[in-house]
């Protein structure tokens, strides 16, 4: 796994799985979506972690400096 994923990048994933916790915590999301965001969130930070996105590299995207 080659790491394509910016500093930048990885800080508005992890900003988007906080938010994205806060209102499932605090039941504005609720149901399905706040499922689906929940779910969602625990993938950005996942890929924030290792610094790789696997979608990025299927579509030979990389936010990295070279």
């Amino acid at each position: 796994m080659k790491k394509n994923m910016s500093n930048i990048d990885r800080i508005i994933r992890i900003l988007i799985a906080v938010v994205a916790a806060v209102l499932y915590y605090n039941g504005t999301l609720t149901g399905t979506i706040g499922i689906v965001a929940v779910v969602i969130a625990v993938i950005f930070v996942l890929t924030s972690l290792i610094n790789f996105c696997p979608l990025y590299s299927i579509f030979g995207i990389s936010t990295r400096k070279k």
